[in-house]
């Protein structure tokens, strides 16, 4: 062998050799995963609204709960009905509303709000019956409320253009010392009763393999005082951080509303992708509210997504990088002079929407 081909040879060996080392001490990195995000709603499934969601690309549907003044109600044929009316239209059946956000006084288990035994099991029973035929229906996903309050607001103030923002000032709340019909409930008796619910259902949803997503309390309110006597422990982070250790469970997570959690920080637009990260990283959101405020704990005004506080494009970029794959839906929008039912402004809210997932979906 020539030593010019020596040297070539052996310099050639020495860089493979070199490769070889680096590969086995720094694996390939696997080629970055694309987001799945997905455009949802919450706003009904009747005909003439599933004809518009499949129109503006709303592929994702939250149905209303059973109405008996539609003819509906809880059994497998029924919600059944309701899943295929949905699918008809192109569209997925992504989740079914099991509890409505509402006052104590209209509340559907009214007994297991105020810890009474044994009418709250019965109610309970009521439940997980309601969870069984759901998932024998084909909805792999329940979304719920357990509040005593209900949504609490004062009145609306001007935003953009002269449209009405949705609007809390706890410093112009009447009537925060008189009671509800629940009475004085203490944070600790809050606890043990939305306990005592995850309790009983849990195992059902496990055995049926069906999600619960539990909204939070919306909004916060100031500690120790509460509200009405009473106490909002799930209206913030530290309160949904020990809702979500109550069950192992990964059917076990949150409804989470994004508009409410920014509601409970000091900054949210600082704050909230923090939040976002903590419960993301855990699996326990289940599905989004996409709202946007501005202001933050005890003041605030709900707002259009691109008129708020925080950056939705980081926001849904986070989203992104916690390896969300769910809905993200528009909630609580604006009142727009002549747009009474809201439908031009929930259409703004979803094209924006849209194009945030269509961005970040593309993005490697």
């Amino acid at each position: 062998m020539r030593r010019r081909d020596f040297f070539e040879l052996a310099a050639a060996g020495a860089v493979a050799t070199s490769i070889s080392d680096t590969t086995a001490k720094w694996p390939a990195k696997a080629p970055a995963k694309k987001a799945n995000l997905k455009l949802g709603t919450q706003h009904g499934d009747s005909v003439n609204i599933l004809k518009v969601m499949a129109a503006l690309g709303v592929n994702h549907i939250c149905a209303l709960s059973p109405s008996l003044s539609n003819g509906e109600d809880w059994s497998v044929d029924a919600l059944s009905r309701k899943r295929e009316r949905i699918e008809s239209f192109g569209l997925q059946a992504a989740a079914l509303r099991l509890l409505q956000p509402t006052t104590i006084a209209k509340s559907e288990i009214p007994n297991v709000m105020l810890g009474n035994s044994p009418k709250r099991d019965q109610e309970i029973d009521g439940i997980c019956e309601r969870v069984r035929n759901a998932s024998r229906a084909g909805f792999p996903m329940l979304t719920y409320n357990l509040s005593i309050l209900g949504v609490v607001r004062t009145e609306p103030t001007p935003g953009r253009g002269g449209a009405a923002y949705s609007t809390f000032d706890y410093e112009r709340t009447d009537g925060r010392d008189k009671l509800t019909e629940a009475g004085a409930v203490t944070a600790e008796q809050s606890w043990e009763r939305i306990e005592y619910f995850v309790k009983r259902v849990m195992p059902v949803a496990d055995e049926y393999k069906i999600r619960l997503a539990c909204h939070p309390h919306d909004p916060a309110m100031p500690e120790p005082q509460g509200f009405r006597g009473v106490h909002q422990v799930l209206g913030d982070v530290k309160g949904l951080k020990r809702f979500v250790e109550l069950s192992p469970s990964a059917n076990h997570g949150l409804n989470f509303c994004q508009g409410t959690i920014s509601e409970s920080l000091k900054k949210p637009k600082e704050e909230i992708f923090d939040a976002i990260r903590y419960f993301g990283s855990r699996g326990r959101i289940f599905n989004v509210h996409f709202r946007n405020i501005k202001g933050g704990f005890l003041k605030f005004q709900e707002t259009f997504p691109d008129n708020g506080d925080v950056n939705f494009i980081r926001a849904i970029q986070t989203y992104k990088e916690i390896g969300y794959d769910g809905m993200l839906m528009p909630d609580h929008v604006p009142k727009i002079a002549g747009d009474d039912d809201g439908r031009q402004a929930f259409a703004y809210c979803f094209g924006y929407i849209q194009a945030l997932i269509q961005m970040v979906n593309q993005e490697g």
